[in-house]
């Protein structure tokens, strides 16, 4: 297992395709995609839609498996593991932060966020109400979601997310519904997972946010075209601007 920056990495994607058949056609999301990610470090992953970039986090996820090849994450293949395995891997290893937010419509926003956290048995001494907080939702903590914005509803799904406090958190679209100073809360909130330590993916097509990562993963036609640090450097979250 070769390793990144110094670190063995978390996440090992070695001749990743995939191919989904519709009808008589076939439609490649991912191909021959290699990939390591090493904890500590805060990914950025661009590109149009329709260019395999939530396949990507799916299959790290396991909430998908590949046609071909393998993927190695949290020590786990998870191309060769069992029902059972990939439910307990999914509890213990990766916390995801959905496009389409997955709260639960029955809960308020604290229930839901203390679901995550059950769920992964986590005890990191922090409560879910204090998770809201740093979301800034604490005084919308007793709201059911179909009382709160698109952009409130995401932020509780970010606050799941955090409650589980695994070692990889995957996030797909985490600032789409949100304006840009709760955006750069958030995305301040992402980094400060990655430099306690955690594997931090996230997918966007803002290219403003690849600014701020320690590398930008550029996506095409289901193949990475381009892997490495910010083309003009590193930028801070106030540099940002969209």
């Amino acid at each position: 297992m070769a390793e990144r920056n110094g670190k063995t990495p978390v996440i090992e994607l070695h001749n990743v395709t995939k191919r989904y058949d519709i009808g008589t056609s076939t439609v490649i999301a991912l191909l021959d995609v290699d990939l390591t990610v090493a904890p500590g470090e805060f990914v950025v992953v661009l590109g149009p839609s329709g260019c395999g970039k939530t396949t990507l986090l799916n299959t790290i996820g396991a909430l998908d498996t590949p046609t071909e090849g393998s993927v190695m994450v949290a020590g786990q293949d998870i191309t060769t593991a069992s029902r059972s395995e990939l439910f307990a891997f999914r509890r213990n290893s990766v916390s995801f932060v959905f496009q389409s937010f997955n709260i639960f419509p029955g809960l308020t926003a604290l229930e839901n966020v203390q679901f995550g956290a059950d769920v992964s048995g986590k005890k990191n001494g922090v409560t879910a109400q204090q998770v809201l907080e740093q979301v800034g939702l604490g005084e919308r903590a007793q709201h059911f979601p179909h009382e709160l914005s698109g952009g409130e509803q995401q932020r509780v799904a970010i606050a799941r997310a955090l409650a589980t406090d695994n070692p990889i958190l995957l996030a797909d679209e985490p600032t789409g519904e949100l304006d840009f100073a709760t955006g750069s809360r958030i995305l301040e909130l992402l980094i400060s997972q990655a430099e306690q330590g955690k594997a931090v993916l996230v997918v966007t097509h803002n290219r403003e946010i690849s600014r701020i990562a320690d590398r930008v993963i550029e996506l095409s036609g289901g193949r990475i075209i381009s892997d490495g640090p910010p083309p003009d450097g590193k930028a801070d979250i106030a540099e940002l601007s969209w």
